[in-house]
């Protein structure tokens, strides 16, 4: 009876020894601020979007607890289930009848009124850990030719599908998340030379033959937002205005004039820092940096100090996704970057983006929590 009390109280000091409260509780701080700023932010839905949002986090909690079971190597032994199941999701979205075509692209499954699912959120997830898991596979051999076409293959099946939709910001963001794991994997330079020169060269054909004529628009209302200041650069310049009007303090809670005056739109969404900027001013924004820099870095720590290559490369992806989306909404509230889908990681309102956010944040723990072999 003792030696099993003793048994026990050895596992429940392993797992208050390998859990990463720290980072845990700067992820619950981060994810309760962003939901009283979309309180601030929904207008009169708030109360419905609240809900959506405070749902989502609670089912994202208990992912994180179910993904602290499951060991990220048996996720990374699974990889080929994982990485099909992806394709078909990401093939019934663009079904008609299947697929919901909102805001310009066949990207969601509906399930009523509320119910959402944005398979292209889930599927990150999915890539990270195949991914990681390919390139743990390779990594002697990583800068073999054959190696690395099957890892543009890899993402390119994805990327492809999910631009099919049309969404290019998320395409991005996978674009980004195979770049970092890559650069981590110590790919040879001529393959970042050659691949910076394969952009420079698609650009133009890109820009010609393959975007719209809205997508252009974005881009160049970037640099000049009056050009077009009733449509397309319309978001731009109220953004803008609502990021310079807070200055230091803010307007406080609740009080923003755009929301009053409904000139920015989406303010829950996609703008949501400019609404922070609005209502508590360079502090509050500074405070959204720093809360997101703080994690970031505790990933990139963590990954630094994974027990092995395929939990590195895991968490080395969950910071890249959280670094371009960060970069990409904050940019694009205060005009630096084009005006994309993306939202900011914990603030924007969305149920798939925050279950996705805390289950990417679970992988990350679950690494931590096995940086070292734990017996009992």
């Amino acid at each position: 009876m003792n030696r099993e009390m003793d048994l026990n109280t050895k596992k429940s000091r392993e797992l208050l020894k390998n859990f990463d409260f720290f980072l845990f509780g700067i992820i619950l701080l981060t994810a309760v601020f962003g939901i009283v700023m979309i309180s601030s932010a929904g207008g009169e839905n708030a109360g419905r979007y609240v809900l959506v949002q405070m749902v989502s986090l609670v089912l994202g909690i208990a992912g994180i607890a179910v993904l602290m079971i499951v060991d990220y190597e048996y996720l990374a032994k699974i990889w080929l289930y994982l990485y099909i199941t992806s394709v078909i999701l990401l093939i019934l979205v663009l079904i008609p009848g299947i697929g919901s075509w909102e805001n310009g692209a066949r990207s969601w499954f509906r399930f009523g009124k509320l119910i959402g699912i944005q398979p292209a959120e889930i599927v990150k997830l999915a890539f990270i850990v195949t991914f990681a898991r390919h390139l743990a596979s390779v990594e002697d051999q990583l800068n073999r030719p054959r190696n690395i076409a099957l890892l543009i293959l890899h993402m390119a099946i994805l990327v492809g599908l999910i631009l099919l939709q049309p969404d290019v910001g998320t395409a991005a963001v996978f674009f980004c998340i195979f770049a970092a794991m890559l650069f981590v994997a110590k790919i040879s330079w001529k393959y970042i030379v050659g691949g910076i020169g394969a952009i420079a060269v698609a650009f133009p054909i890109v820009w010609f033959f393959f975007l719209q004529d809205y997508q252009k628009n974005r881009i160049i209302n970037v640099f000049n937002p009056e050009n077009d200041p009733t449509n397309s650069g319309y978001h731009v310049i109220q953004s803008n205005i609502a990021a310079g009007s807070g200055r230091i303090f803010g307007s406080i809670l609740y009080q923003c004039t755009s929301q009053f005056n409904n000139f920015l739109l989406e303010r829950h969404t996609d703008f949501i820092y400019s609404v922070i900027c609005e209502e508590l001013g360079i502090i509050g924004a500074i405070a959204v940096i720093v809360l997101l820099v703080i994690i970031i870095a505790r990933c990139l720590y963590i990954a630094k100090n994974a027990r092995n290559s395929l939990g590195t490369y895991i968490c080395t992806g969950v910071a890249a996704m959280l670094i371009f989306q960060s970069f990409e909404n904050i940019g694009m509230c205060i005009g630096i970057m084009p005006v994309t889908g993306i939202t900011l990681p914990f603030f924007s309102y969305g149920g798939s983006s925050i279950l996705t956010t805390m289950l990417a944040m679970g992988l990350v723990l679950n690494v931590q929590y096995r940086h070292k072999v734990i017996n009992f």
